[in-house]
């Protein structure tokens, strides 16, 4: 009598958008699944809080057009139709003074350039994705592939404050391909969406979707150690209870997972040692709104924030309040980050209201200060060809971080197009127990 072998039972590690979206599909092709989450909350980058009667993103999140597997993934929910689209804008705050920064008149009128070099930045900007096209930009530096198109001034006085609020020190020799495929998604003027409900909406969805299926949500489960085994895979939790499954799929940053890897699955794990970005970020609700724009660059302006995002521009308000976010791309290791959260909403609050002579202390409802720690990549030039590949060698253990979405940009979208691709190959992995063909 021939037995057909079972479908293995698949860890999944980390509860964001990406662990999500594997265990939904695994689950959903019949596999056996079990998300783990070392924290009381899914979402990742993607958890929220309540504000009123509505739930709120901890980090702004905006859908795009090009969105594809977002997209697709929000069909199969049944969330497509719930995303509302807006025509959104840019502002820059720059030298205290702010700027509209949307069409060509708004360029003509930017002073912080000089009349000739704001000639030089529209038509390069124009022409820039095409001027990518063929080269290969990810060994080329950032900095020398602009400075070398847009000049010397444009690259001082503009692009480098921009990429150094990103990317810290490392700014200017983040691969060209970085800023390439970005272009490519995002615009001055550019039509964001945003679900009703929040992004809360999809991860219950998503929760919904992986229990209906037979899957397994564990909540407030850290993993002490991962270990490769001669069977599969051992996780065991602090308390220390031991789970064995076949796979692993695990979506954690890989500073994170070395720490959580045994001897011998350490040495397995990819040698490229990648530097992240963490990011500190303000959420304020205002009794009014602030520009109407959706992202302002904020650049040599006394504060110590670089980015502005009124989210209200795009979701609404917020039963009556004006959501705005405020953020700060740094090390974890940084003297910010590790500043306590009152200080950062005092000395930032004060800091708004200088560079926003119209808003008033009164106007502000309410101040919250949220911190993560690996939210952004640091590529070095050729990272192509370092990217490490997702299974690691002689385990059964399956990676799925942000040093795998590269060229793409981070997001929620580049996120599910990676969970798309491991659980494919889990699945001709399970045809190919079972004797089909992969």
């Amino acid at each position: 009598m021939t037995t057909t072998p079972a479908l293995s039972h698949v860890a999944v590690i980390g509860g964001g958008i990406c662990g999500l979206t594997a265990a939904h599909r695994l689950a959903r092709r019949g596999v056996r699944v079990t998300l783990i989450e070392g924290s009381a909350q899914l979402g990742g980058l993607g958890t929220f809080f309540r504000h009123g009667n509505r739930w709120v993103e901890r980090f702004y999140h905006c859908v795009m057009p090009s969105d594809a597997a977002l997209l697709q993934l929000l069909d199969e929910l049944g969330l497509k139709d719930s995303v509302r689209w807006r025509k959104t804008t840019m502002g820059m705050l720059v030298d205290g003074e702010r700027h509209r920064f949307n069409s060509a008149l708004d360029l003509l009128r930017f002073t912080p350039l000089r009349f000739f070099d704001r000639l030089r930045f529209g038509v390069v900007s124009l022409l820039l994705r095409r001027l990518g096209r063929g080269r290969d930009l990810d060994t080329l530096r950032t900095e020398d592939w602009l400075r070398g198109l847009y000049g010397r001034r444009v690259w001082e006085d503009l692009f480098a404050p921009m990429f150094g609020s990103k990317f810290g020190p490392a700014f200017g020799d983040v691969p060209a391909l970085y800023l390439w495929q970005r272009l490519g998604r995002e615009r001055n003027v550019a039509t964001r969406g945003y679900p009703d409900g929040g992004y809360k909406t999809i991860i219950d969805a998503l929760r919904e979707s992986i229990e209906s299926a037979g899957g397994t949500i564990r909540l407030s489960s850290p993993v002490h150690r991962l270990s490769h085994t001669a069977e599969g895979c051992s996780l065991t939790f602090a308390d220390g209870e031991s789970l064995n499954v076949d796979r692993v799929v695990s979506t954690v940053p890989l500073p994170l997972l070395r720490r959580l890897a045994d001897n011998d699955l350490a040495t397995r794990l990819p040698g490229t040692t990648l530097a992240y970005q963490g990011v500190v970020t303000a959420a304020l609700f205002l009794r009014r709104p602030l520009t109407g724009h959706y992202w302002t660059p904020v650049l040599r302006s006394g504060t110590d924030f670089d980015g502005v995002v009124e989210m209200s521009a795009l979701a609404g308000s917020y039963e009556s309040a004006h959501l705005v976010y405020l953020m700060h791309y740094t090390d974890r290791e940084s003297n910010l980050y590790r500043e306590p959260d009152d200080a950062i909403a005092a000395r930032w609050t004060a800091q708004l209201l200088r560079v926003h002579p119209g808003l008033r202390a009164a106007d502000i409802e309410d101040v919250r200060v949220f911190k993560a720690p690996f939210v952004e990549p640091v590529y070095p030039r050729g990272y192509l060809a370092q990217r490490p590949p997702v299974v690691v060698d002689g385990t059964n253990v399956l990676l799925a971080t942000t040093a795998h979405v590269y060229p793409d940009v981070t997001s929620w979208n580049s996120s599910v197009a990676l969970a798309n691709e491991v659980t494919d190959l889990i699945a001709g992995l399970e045809r190919q127990k079972v004797g089909e063909p992969a």
